[in-house]
This record gives C-alpha cells, sequence and structure tokens, in this order.
C-alpha cells in the first residue's frame, strides 16, 4: 500500500501553535524563526483548504477545524515518541489488549501474571475486565477471556478449564448448615442464570426449597462474593476462582455438590490475525498443567 504524502514539518508546526496559540513561542520551540512557523502551518491550511487559526493582533485563536485535528495529531506524535524512546532505549515492547470476566481476571490470572511477564518480557500486557459482555471489535481487544459454552458468532475459542459452581459463605453461617436442606433458611445469591440453585439442589440430591425463588441476584461473582463474606446470604460461586478467601478462611465451602454450567474460554476475532504476542499469551496460558490451572483451588 502507497501511504498518502504527510506533511510532517506543517503538522509539528501546527501542533506546537495550537499548543502555545503563538507562532513566536512555537518558533521558539521548534528552534525556527516566526515567519517559518507562518508559512507552514499556511501552507498545511491550503492543502486542506480549512482556515485552522484566526490570526488576531495579538495571538492566534484555534478554529473549530484546528480544534478537530489537534487531538490527532497530537496523540500521534505522543505515540511516535513513545516508540522512538522504547527502540533507542533497547526496550521495544510489542502491546498485547486482554479483555476477561472480573471474576477469571482478579481470582485466577493476576496472581499468575508476574509468571507470563517473566517469560515473556517482549510483550507489553493491557488488561481491561468485563461482565461477560464484550465486544472485541469494538473495544479494540486482541483477546477475551469469558464464560459460557464457547459458541460465538465471528470468534475462534479455546477451552481453559471449567469452573464448577458450589455453595460459598462465611464460616459463621457454614456452622450451621448440615444438610443442603438448611439453606432454606437462609438467603441465596446468584448470577442472572434462574437455574443454578435449581440445578445445585439437584446435584445435592434434593427438591430446592420452595422459598429460594427470593434469591439477591447479581451480574458480577465478585459482587457477590464481597456480600458473601459479609454475611449478606450464601453464594453459589466458582470455588477456584476464590481459593485465597477459601485459604485464609474468610468464607467456607459447607457442601461438596457442586454443579457445572459452562467453561472460561480465550476468544478471539476469527478475522484477528494473531501477532507473536498473542501467539505468546494463548501458548502460555493453555499450555499449563492441569495442577497449575487449579493450583489455588
Amino acid at each position: 500500500m502507497v501511504r498518502p504524502y504527510l506533511p510532517l514539518n506543517a503538522l509539528r508546526a501546527f501542533e506546537a501553535s495550537a499548543r502555545h496559540l503563538s507562532f513566536t513561542r512555537a518558533g521558539i520551540e521548534l528552534a525556527v524563526t516566526q515567519a517559518a512557523v507562518s508559512q507552514q502551518v499556511r501552507s498545511l491550511e491550503q492543502r486542506l483548504g480549512v482556515q485552522l487559526f484566526r490570526r488576531l493582533p495579538r495571538g492566534l485563536k484555534i478554529t473549530a477545524e484546528g480544534e478537530a485535528l489537534l487531538p490527532i495529531v497530537g496523540d500521534a506524535f505522543d505515540r511516535l515518541g513513545r516508540s522512538l524512546e522504547r527502540v533507542g532505549s533497547g526496550k521495544l515492547r510489542e502491546p498485547l489488549v486482554v479483555g476477561a470476566v472480573g471474576t477469571f481476571a482478579v481470582g485466577w490470572l493476576l496472581p499468575r501474571l508476574e509468571d507470563f511477564r517473566r517469560t515473556h518480557p517482549f510483550v507489553e500486557l493491557r488488561l481491561s475486565t468485563n461482565n461477560n459482555r464484550v465486544d472485541l471489535a469494538a473495544e479494540g481487544l486482541d483477546f477475551s477471556i469469558r464464560f459460557g459454552n464457547g459458541a460465538w458468532h465471528g470468534l475462534d475459542a479455546t477451552e481453559l478449564f471449567e469452573a464448577p459452581l458450589t455453595p460459598l459463605c462465611t464460616p459463621e453461617l457454614a456452622a450451621t448448615l448440615h444438610a443442603p436442606q438448611d439453606l432454606g433458611a437462609l438467603t441465596l445469591l446468584r448470577s442472572y442464570r434462574q437455574d443454578e440453585w435449581s440445578r445445585w439442589f439437584e446435584a445435592a440430591g434434593m427438591e430446592a426449597p420452595a422459598n429460594f425463588a427470593s434469591a439477591i441476584v447479581f451480574d458480577s461473582s465478585l459482587a457477590m462474593m464481597e456480600a458473601a463474606e459479609q454475611g449478606a446470604g450464601v453464594a453459589l460461586a466458582p470455588a477456584l476462582m476464590f481459593s485465597r478467601q477459601l485459604s485464609k478462611g474468610s468464607i467456607r465451602r459447607p457442601f461438596q455438590a457442586s454443579i457445572s454450567l459452562g467453561s472460561y474460554w480465550l476468544t478471539k476475532l476469527k478475522s484477528r490475525e494473531p501477532t507473536a504476542a498473542m501467539s505468546a499469551f494463548a501458548d502460555w496460558i493453555t499450555s499449563l498443567e492441569p495442577d497449575r490451572r487449579s493450583a489455588l483451588s
């Protein structure tokens, strides 16, 4: 592809003039004369066919067209400057943007990121969290780690592992639970999936209590477990994602019965060609041995 000619000197003169609202001060910054800056800006205006500044007796006033152009030019110069610094320092790193369900990011991924950073120093990982609803293209994500059955239109999905749901609560509440039917006297916490508790009671060998339909519903397992740790009720959540709380004893698992409603998946757009950073991350996260994947369980 032949790139169009970019008048870099004129763009630099425009950007400096817009910051200072003065050709004179822009010239001092760029080590050229005021007349040279003015001529560069005028040539850019002629090229674009718009006026970028209004020339006033004292200084400049940027026009609407200039205001629209300024952040684009400023960001481009900033990114170019940062890239040049990294190349010059020998520390060039490839960005990798990963979105992840908040529960997975906090409960599983974060404790392991130091291993990835240490073994793949050329990758600059940028992590964002979501509640399992994500648009990879719109959000500029290379990967998204999400929970479900792996069937998402337009995406390649690689299964990582299941994370079965089981009751979790404070030690005080756990001490009152001797059999699954005891849950009927407590507030039950769940996600948006209405049949979670019904399926868990079935797995535990009994019918669901008649009054459990009043369960509190959360859109995030992190928020649900915060409520559970504060004694608001018993959460049905993936124990694997909350192993630190289980280890320190702030929550307990009163029953061993569990249900699996899906898996965590590493997804990317089918149209996205993998970069070196993407390949490195995919190889790392999918090659962990089962005992390392469940090391925090």
